[in-house]
């Protein structure tokens, strides 16, 4: 439900499993604090930049898109000098920017290639306030509510007492630019098509036909897994949602909480055919109003293999917005999301080093990245400063993967992938009885679950927990669609060791 990364290849490895989906698409993308956008150009525009009608789908309202970039002078890889750089990171998203900053912070060579290095990250991350405070990025969240909503019923609501807050992309990426060109990070404006290894170094082959020499390379470009290999059958769930910001005529939400969840389905009532599709994969609600008539809206699927057509997706929201009664007047821009979770971890270890989606990064129970991947940043970056030259490229490498993914952090991550599996398993009355359940639980509990700080030992107590707080269908039905799962969870943490 929210995170980052922006790259340019292989959609094909994964876009033909959502099911439904026929168009063609161009520039995969992230978002909500953790999320892969497809975006596809609207052909409606108008001189003002906005199309408003009162008798129109939301697609018709949807401007053409308008690519806003920075305005920095960016100093350039100089490749007629054939310099061997430290570290090449492959990809200008949020992770691999904030890899780039530290590692330049402490003396080393760093080259970014990105085919687009000023443009402004298009998408909406949605974070918790504590996590951007740990790491002292409070000032690059434009908008801040003191909590968040969760409607699991027609009948019931439940507060969250955490803040949220939403990421000001202009600023945080101008932060992080402005610091790697401090740093002296040069940047290299092209596709990254291939990567050799030879035995002191390896060598990036770009599109236009330059070649960088580098000590160590990081891919950091997203779920397109453009240069870490994998070996195993990828066969993720794929959350997917459709999102506008929007100019509406009101909305019945209150400014000073965000919502979190709406899984209430009373807006179809009149469309039997969908509140049956809804009843068997759940849909929900996200929401984050910046004024009374100003508002983010998003409809996303949790959870699903393969994954909910992004045609019923937006048939859902609208259905679902005219039953709130929200008239929209003019959309600033759109999101269309598909986020692969779960599915295996890349080959460990390998010469080419990851962050974010590309290694394995997304919570695979929620979606959620963004925080978790700029938190491991420095992780990646000290192991790089730390490794670099005293070793073989092979043992540099291996020592980076194994601060990234230590066996806890495989441990948690095969827990959240046993949660995904149950959460595949739900339909609407399931999956609202688990929510009911999980958001009843002490709160570092769902807080250290959400945001990947419980390790295996507190991950026991928690389902424990959870199951305790479950009522008695909704443990029955954990038990029935649970115990595979679980098996499979038990096995791959036996097999899997130091």
């Amino acid at each position: 439900m929210g995170t980052l990364l922006k790259i340019h290849t292989k959609l094909e490895l994964w876009s033909p499993i959502i099911h439904g989906f026929s168009e063609k698409w161009s520039n995969l993308r992230v978002s909500k604090g953790n999320q892969h956008f497809i975006r596809k150009s609207s052909k409606k525009w108008c001189k003002t930049g906005f199309v408003s009608a009162s008798r129109s789908t939301l697609l018709e309202l949807v401007p053409e898109t308008k690519k806003e970039n920075l305005e920095f002078e960016l100093p350039l890889y100089e490749t007629s000098k054939n310099m061997v750089v430290d570290l090449v990171v492959v990809g200008g998203g949020p992770a691999g920017l904030a890899v780039a900053q530290q590692v330049s912070e402490a003396g080393l060579s760093v080259c970014s290639i990105d085919p687009s290095p000023r443009l402004i990250w298009p998408n909406n991350y949605g974070v918790w306030v504590d996590e951007f405070e740990a790491m002292d990025l409070l000032d690059c969240l434009d908008t801040t509510w003191s909590g968040a909503v969760v409607y699991i019923d027609e009948g019931l609501k439940k507060n969250l007492d955490r803040p949220y807050g939403r990421v000001n992309r202009k600023l945080l990426k101008s932060k992080m630019m402005q610091k790697c060109i401090t740093n002296g990070v040069k940047f290299h404006q092209a596709k990254v098509t291939k990567v050799i290894h030879e035995e002191s170094q390896s060598v990036i082959i770009c599109n236009d036909g330059v070649r960088i020499q580098a000590s160590v390379v990081l891919d950091a470009t997203g779920f397109a897994r453009c240069l870490v290999e994998y070996d195993k059958p990828y066969n993720p769930g794929y959350q997917v949602a459709y999102g506008i910001v929007a100019e509406v005529e009101g909305h019945p939400f209150d400014v000073d909480k965000m919502l979190f969840m709406d899984w209430r389905d009373s807006h179809l009532d009149d469309n039997k055919e969908l509140k049956e599709k809804n009843r068997k994969i759940p849909t929900f609600l996200y929401a984050m109003p910046f004024s009374s008539n100003r508002i983010f809206l998003e409809e996303t699927s949790l959870v699903a293999r393969p994954g909910v057509a992004m045609e019923d997706i937006q048939q859902r929201m609208e259905a679902r917005l005219r039953h709130l009664g929200i008239k929209v007047k003019s959309i600033e821009e759109d999101e269309r999301c598909v986020i692969p979770m779960g599915g295996p971890l890349p080959v460990i270890p390998q010469r080419v080093v990851g962050i974010g989606g590309t290694a394995g990064m997304v919570h695979p129970s929620t979606g959620y990245m963004v925080a978790r991947t700029l938190a491991a940043a420095p992780i990646v970056a000290s192991a790089i400063v730390q490794y670099l030259g005293s070793g073989s490229p092979s043992e540099l490498s291996a020592g980076v993967w194994k601060d990234l993914w230590p066996i806890e952090r495989r441990r948690q991550r095969e827990f959240f992938c046993f949660g995904m599996d149950i959460l595949l398993k739900l339909d609407l009355p399931g999956t609202r009885k688990f929510f009911d359940a999980f958001f009843d639980l002490e709160p570092r509990y769902w807080h250290g679950f959400l945001s990947s700080r419980l390790y295996l030992p507190e991950l026991i107590f928690f389902g424990l927990s959870l199951f305790g707080h479950a009522s008695n269908s909704s443990r029955l039905e954990i038990m029935t669609k649970g115990t595979l799962p679980l098996i499979n969870m038990v096995n791959n943490l036996v097999k899997d060791k130091e």
